[in-house]
């Protein structure tokens, strides 16, 4: 399987061994999935899809980050407490995956269930020289690791804009460099606290998704990703502080999912901006809504067209549901190859209209990509 790793900016040939371990950032669940969520998602639903059909086993782990700025804020806007808010929202999350025919995750584990691995985290990070006490809060020092960049590439005044669109507030005068990021920090007084050596707070966000890779998957994992927003700040902190604190590499390949838009600009719930799931479930074939996300390579960002997309979707699911029975071979030989040229989804596709309209079955073929006609 040949797939890109955003860390060498090229196609690489992707060998694991028999147990491929995989982390998928998952949502903040304080409103419903959108559509750039669902493609983040199912496109490593379709990596573990590939890789047990080749016989791999998998555990792919996606976390639920349900404690940060995001949910705190909407819980205390609703009145509910942030914990209620994310549990009406799983639940919704986890059905809307379900109608998209996505396979069970290894685990989904949630933030709150890691504090302790995280002070630890934290505690070794200070230890070590890579992190500080300052202002009541605990930060970690990206001049104490000299890699710093190097997944992502930017340039520093390019980071330095994006951790201020991300939270990051380089502009924090407890800071010794505008790009320390956050480990534990005070928290307001009506939002949850923990004990720590550092005093009461909360854990900041990168430091959630480290402890949990390491906790549920150890030091080293093979893919790890998200979306493409997330390359940095998100995972370029998770991979300094990771390292620093283990001293090996933390992901042998970065997968990152393009951007889905609506009307130009990307989906967003700052921007509301949205098409939901499971609004376009009620409409429309889930199968259709499936495939419409798969036409597109998981790599590019793109537009949503519900009038374009849709139809056409739809029209392919009656294309291969016309086909004959059968085992299909040839459509499966194909989605096979396409899939392990850097998970081709839409060449995949594209097989089995070919298959369809000559005549021949493809329901393997379909099946692989997760439609069962």
């Amino acid at each position: 399987m040949l797939l890109y790793d955003t860390a060498r900016r090229e196609v690489v040939a992707f060998e694991p061994g028999p147990m491929v371990t995989m982390y998928s950032c998952g949502i903040t669940p304080y409103d419903s999935a959108h559509l750039g969520h669902a493609a983040v998602y199912l496109y490593f639903d379709m990596l573990q899809r590939r890789l047990q059909d080749a016989g791999h086993e998998t555990k792919c782990v996606r976390n639920v980050t349900d404690v940060d700025d995001d949910i705190l804020r909407k819980a205390r806007e609703l009145g509910v407490h942030y914990l209620d808010l994310a549990a009406e929202e799983m639940a919704r999350f986890d059905a809307e995956m379900g109608l998209l025919n996505l396979l069970p995750v290894y685990s989904e584990p949630r933030a709150t269930s890691a504090i302790s691995e995280i002070l630890s985290l934290i505690g070794d990070a200070l230890e070590g020289g890579h992190a500080y006490e300052s202002g009541g809060s605990v930060y970690f020092s990206v001049a104490s690791f000299a890699d710093f960049g190097r997944l992502s590439g930017y340039s520093r005044a390019r980071m330095l804009e994006l951790a201020a669109e991300h939270g990051g507030n380089p502009e924090d005068p407890n800071k010794r460099d505008p790009l320390d990021f956050v480990l534990w920090q005070p928290s307001l007084p009506d939002e949850p606290a923990w004990e720590s050596r550092w005093g009461p707070g909360r854990p900041g966000w990168h430091i959630e998704c480290s402890a949990l890779v390491l906790r549920e998957l150890g030091e080293t994992i093979d893919i790890h990703g998200g979306g493409r927003d997330l390359v940095f700040p998100h995972h370029e902190c998770e991979t300094a502080q990771s390292e620093s604190v283990t001293g090996r590499p933390f992901v042998r390949l970065w997968f990152h999912v393009g951007l889905v838009g609506l009307g130009g600009t990307k989906m967003s719930k700052s921007l509301g901006n949205l098409v939901f799931v499971g609004d376009l479930c009620k409409e429309w074939d889930p199968a259709a809504v499936r495939l419409a996300l798969l036409a597109h390579h998981y790599r590019e960002d793109w537009d949503w067209r519900t009038d374009e997309d849709m139809p056409a979707a739809a029209a392919r699911v009656a294309l291969w549901r016309s086909a004959p029975d059968g085992d299909g071979r040839a459509g499966l030989a194909a989605v096979r190859a396409a899939l392990d040229e850097d998970l081709d989804t839409p060449a995949a596709l594209r097989a089995l209209d070919e298959e369809a309209a000559a005549g021949r079955p493809v329901g393997e073929g379909a099946r692989l990509l997760g439609i069962d006609l």
